[in-house]
């Protein structure tokens, strides 16, 4: 793995994310930004927040495997959502929830949560984008 998840004393300690990642590998991936579409471009659970979630995840993990990666390769997220706020938080845990437990991983590595007015296309609430360090 070129990846070494980090929370350093003196930062607090989050449950869905780790503070810092650490690469040493050498080949570098960037996934564009995945919204909730299936394989056949039609939204996946229109108007249900922890759907989409879900779906951006497996689409991330589909994208990451196509470089030879995966989640335990990702050095950092960036979740863009739409009209947030707090009380969205239960909704975004459960759909990385029931993605993790299908990926059978833990995606932990430092991310970024942005709150924005829209996306693409009104149907789409959520979209993540990732950076991945592989050595292989």
């Amino acid at each position: 793995m070129a990846i070494t998840l980090l929370d350093p004393d003196g930062l607090p300690k989050i449950d869905v994310y780790r503070q810092v990642a650490v690469a040493s590998g050498s080949k570098m991936v960037f996934v564009a930004g995945q919204v909730a579409w299936g394989a056949d471009g039609v939204t996946v659970g229109e108007g249900d927040l922890a759907a989409q979630v879900e779906q951006c995840y497996l689409n991330v993990g589909t994208a990451l495997a196509g470089a030879g990666g995966s989640f335990d390769d990702v050095a950092k997220l960036t979740v863009y959502v739409v009209d947030w706020t707090p009380e969205k938080m239960p909704l975004l845990l459960e759909g990385i929830s029931r993605a993790a437990a299908k990926l059978g991983v833990t995606p932990v590595p430092p991310a970024t949560l942005i709150g924005v007015a829209a996306l693409d296309v009104p149907e789409h609430l959520v979209e993540i984008e990732a950076t991945a360090i592989l050595d292989r």
